[in-house]
């Protein structure tokens, strides 16, 4: 064999090597990885083997914020508030932000400041395409196979959670639906609103975990021993978003955080 055929047939061979230096090196990364998710999911499962009452908030929570559902609200709230007080969209805006920030809902300042009826509001600003909305089979099947009660908690109404539910094809999963009216107009955070849900799910005795995208939220939750699970999403728009955003740790009220409420769920229940 000539020098030149050695040549090539040792790079040959070195090649070789390295090719299955790489496939082994990533057989054990991937093996880790697993090994890794299999110990998270066990964790997790521990967590909530308690946990007999499930609580979800909608919007950008129980569907993907890619959705951008919320997008539409938020746009027919400015439309309404433009119509209501006669504003260019910028101002109509502003309005309906500073209400939002300093009442925890825009309907809430609107009642509070504009005496607007509230059914009215809620009619306009629900009437939206759902069309993103896509059935989610895997959500659906984790929903089911938590052990105890499930309830959505939401700050829209009830009219709205029950179609993006059956959107989802996870509203048959649900024992109820505790909506803004529910709790006569008072909106999560406050505290009274977070009575009012525990009274009409009978939920004072029960371990509970709530799942919600918005961090103030979860804060009143924790202040009732409720075990919060932030879904975050790259939808922020409230200040507390925004400070939890630029923050290099997570507050002590929210105990978990996760980007995909499917997965989550699926390692608590397991496969």
């Amino acid at each position: 064999m000539s020098d030149k055929s050695l040549i090539r047939a040792s790079a040959s061979a070195h090649t070789a090597d390295l090719q299955r230096l790489t496939e082994a090196d990533n057989a054990a990364a991937a093996a880790a990885t697993l090994m890794e998710a299999a110990a998270e999911a066990a964790q997790l499962a521990r967590a909530f083997a308690d946990t007999r009452l499930w609580i979800f908030d909608l919007d950008n929570t129980l569907y993907p914020a890619e959705c951008n559902l919320f997008a539409q609200i938020d746009q027919r709230m400015s439309g309404f508030i433009q119509k209501l007080l006669g504003l260019d969209h910028a101002a109509a805006r502003k309005v309906q932000k500073d209400l939002y920030y300093h009442y925890g809902t825009t309907l809430a300042g609107l009642m509070a400041e504009y005496g607007v009826k509230p059914e009215a509001f809620m009619d306009y600003v629900h009437d939206i395409d759902l069309a993103p909305v896509s059935p989610m089979p895997e959500l659906d099947a984790a929903i089911a196979r938590l052990e105890g009660r499930k309830f959505i908690f939401t700050n829209g109404s009830a009219r709205h959670a029950e179609r993006v539910a059956a959107k989802l094809g996870v509203l048959e999963r649900f024992d109820g639906i505790f909506d803004i009216a529910a709790g006569d107009y008072v909106p999560k955070p406050k505290p009274e609103s977070f009575s009012a849900f525990m009274r009409y799910c009978e939920g004072g005795d029960c371990k509970a975990a709530m799942f919600e995208d918005l961090p103030h939220n979860l804060e009143a939750a924790h202040a009732l021993g409720i075990k919060t699970v932030l879904v975050r999403s790259d939808y922020i728009d409230h200040p507390s978003q925004h400070a939890l955003a630029a923050a290099t740790a997570l507050p002590p009220y929210i105990h978990y955080e996760t980007d995909d409420l499917t997965r989550f769920l699926t390692r608590i229940v397991g496969k």
